[in-house]
């Protein structure tokens, strides 16, 4: 067989790139030509991955920051044997196929994040390379690696001027993620055109200031050199840029080196131009019998994975515990002890009786939960002594310093992103900590949580008009509703310490899908229950209070203001009014339940008034008739008198009762 060169395996992604944005009539054609020489170096020379096994624990990642790329990754996985068939890449951007617009977590074998939003990507593999060196500090031992591998990226401009990529850069560097690699895509082209007129930073010099390494100039479009580059990168002691300049569209005649191929079609006659100039004289979607086997990994990967086996059965031999610890760590199982563990906590809380501000109620629960999950990982965005997201076995994690809690730094968006990396690479339950009103900063980073479906923990605290004086820059109004309208996507916000620990549990024992925790700066009454009710709770909205007699309305309540809810069912019992009250810690929980349930909680007939300190929109779907909140901004002032000012008060609440009544 006549052995196939690199400038025919690159020419092979142009082609399949080329074919099918032009059958999709849609995507970004000029990207994945232009990095194709730079996909030859690092998948056929250097990425460690089996494509039989793409879960295989050792694996080196592959995150494509740049998504729109995503024929890239599409051709590569196709080329390299990933269960993703030709059939897959001729429907590339249809429906309910395998090759979506960008590339998906969960829905493409092979594929490690959900990118599209840039700089997201990068900031998932600072996640992902961290969890490496932490999953590494802790199963290492002399004369056994069984965890060593690489984080590799490819990004491109776009991602550069995203503000979040500062952030993780910035924090990468910090760490020293040595085993971090970051391709720059140097071609100069955005959807606007040439880019020089928005982005003139030096940007060599910029990650040099975060503490990379970097290796300028090299020729993106020559497979040696990005090798070599790749070579040096292996063996640095800081994390590295690659910065490769290439040429957007190369192959294209007419159009190359123009934003004209960034995010169009090429056209019928330029394509044939372009396989002419590339000499690839091939019909659409064609790829020769020696082009695949020349890409194909299936064997050279079959037998790496067989290595690591080797290297993890004499692991296994002499760490036994050890071993079967990071299988279960890498599965995502929780420990057999921690639903004891729970059961035990939620009873102490019961029978101690606390009021005490709900996110110190949170830092107790993790007092209690954290000896029982080696996985979890904390952290805060410079907020630790507000939030309380540490516990008396959090470690501080530093450059050469093992731990198992960070300061992020005030990164909000590049902390929630790195925790979803963290996410993914397995092995570990991150969560992290902020203010609510800054779950702002964060969106887009919860909001590719809840898309990809993975385990990662928001803390927010200082939710609402409750934290006072520091006044509406910092008291959440809209938050908590805008978050709630994330598919896929549940919050909490608990009343108590009880109903605090059993939030906690529900989100560490939620493996398909991101959790907020939602906690008061301010104290909190704590509620008595019955043990139905304390069941009750994870189902996200039970009775808290019934009333004696049939209930002629029904309060719906969360957070601090449950507290509000009971004491007015007491002013209207005086009055001979019974009221049920109804705790509604999680309504995305409570919208699991059967009809029946729901039913049983809010008896259909039966009037119903909501209060929640923050925007009233989402209550009215309940079926209420009246809504206690707040659509305005706050006010600067103590806790207590804000309440008032605001009308959220249980003489208040009551009256409102009587007036739908």
């Amino acid at each position: 067989m006549t052995q196939v060169s690199t400038n025919t395996m690159a020419n092979a992604i142009r082609a399949l790139a080329m074919d099918a944005v032009q059958k999709a009539n849609s995507g970004h054609p000029g990207a994945p030509m232009g990095m194709a020489e730079m996909a030859v170096a690092l998948w056929a020379q250097h990425l460690k991955h089996n494509p039989k096994n793409p879960l295989w624990a050792d694996r080196d990642r592959f995150v494509l920051s740049n998504g729109h790329a995503s024929m890239l990754i599409y051709a590569l996985l196709h080329l390299t044997g990933y269960d993703l068939p030709i059939e897959e890449i001729k429907n590339f951007r249809q429906l309910h196929s395998k090759t979506p617009g960008h590339p998906e977590y969960g829905m493409t074998p092979g594929v490690e994040t959900t990118t599209g939003p840039l700089g997201q990507g990068i900031t998932n593999a600072v996640g992902m390379a961290l969890a490496e060196r932490m999953m590494a500090e802790q199963f290492n031992k002399p004369g056994h690696s069984i965890v060593d591998h690489f984080t590799y990226v490819f990004m491109g401009d776009g991602c550069l001027m995203e503000g979040i990529s500062h952030e993780a850069c910035a924090l990468a560097g910090t760490l020293g993620l040595h085993k971090l690699i970051a391709f720059w895509d140097d071609n100069g082209i955005s959807i606007d055109g040439h880019v020089e007129a928005w982005f003139a930073d030096d940007t060599p010099k910029r990650f040099e200031a975060y503490g990379w390494r970097v290796i300028r100039d090299v020729d993106g479009h020559d497979v040696v050199a990005v090798s070599k580059a790749i070579e040096i990168a292996k063996t640095s002691t800081q994390p590295t840029l690659i910065c490769c300049k290439t040429n957007i569209g190369h192959g294209s005649p007419n159009k190359a080196g123009t934003h004209d191929v960034h995010g169009s079609p090429l056209g019928g006659d330029e394509i044939t131009a372009s396989r002419a100039q590339i000499n690839w004289p091939y019909e659409a979607f064609v790829i020769p019998q020696d082009v695949y086997a020349a890409w194909d990994a299936s064997s050279k990967g079959k037998e790496m994975e067989k290595a690591w086996d080797e290297k993890f059965a004499a692991y296994q031999k002499a760490f036994p515990q050890e071993a079967q610890e990071f299988t279960r760590r890498m599965s995502g199982t929780l420990p057999k002890e921690f639903e004891l563990t729970v059961m035990e906590y939620i009873a102490k809380c019961r029978d101690k009786g606390e009021s005490i501000a709900s996110r110190k109620a949170s830092q107790n629960t993790l007092e209690a939960y954290g000896p029982a999950l080696p996985e979890l990982f904390g952290g805060s965005a410079d907020l630790t002594g507000s939030n309380l997201t540490n516990w008396s076995g959090s470690k501080p994690l530093k450059k050469g310093v093992a731990g198992n809690y960070l300061s992020y730094g005030v990164r909000e968006f590049g902390m929630s992103a790195i925790m979803n990396g963290i996410a993914l690479h397995g092995g570990f339950i991150p969560y992290g900590g902020t203010f609510l009103t800054f779950s702002d900063y964060s969106r887009n980073a919860l909001r590719m949580a809840a898309l990809m479906k993975i385990r990662t923990i928001f803390v927010f605290t200082h939710d609402s008009i409750g934290l006072g004086e520091d006044g509406p820059t910092h008291q959440s109004i809209e938050q908590v509703s805008s978050l709630r309208l994330i598919p896929n996507m549940d919050l909490w916000r608990p009343a108590d310490t009880t109903e605090t620990a059993v939030a906690w549990a529900q989100a560490i024992e939620r493996q398909h899908g991101p959790t907020c925790l939602i906690f008061s700066r301010q104290n909190l009454p704590f509620q008595s229950r019955t043990p139905e009710q304390i069941v009750n709770i994870a189902k996200g909205g039970y009775v808290l209070k019934e009333s004696e007699g049939m209930a002629q309305a029904v309060i719906l309540a969360t957070g601090s203001e449950v507290g509000i809810a009971v004491e007015a069912q007491q002013h209207l019992l005086k009055e001979g009014i019974p009221v049920r009250v109804v705790s509604m810690p999680s309504t995305f929980a409570f919208e699991q339940q059967s009809k029946a349930y729901q039913d049983s909680v809010l008896p259909p007939g039966i009037p119903r008034v909501a209060i929640e300190a923050g925007s009233t929109a989402l209550w009215w779907k309940y079926g209420t008739k009246a809504v206690l909140g707040i659509d305005t901004f706050g006010e600067s002032a103590p806790a207590g008198a804000l309440f008032k000012h605001f009308k959220l008060t249980a003489e208040h609440l009551a009256a409102t009762v009587k007036s739908v009544l």
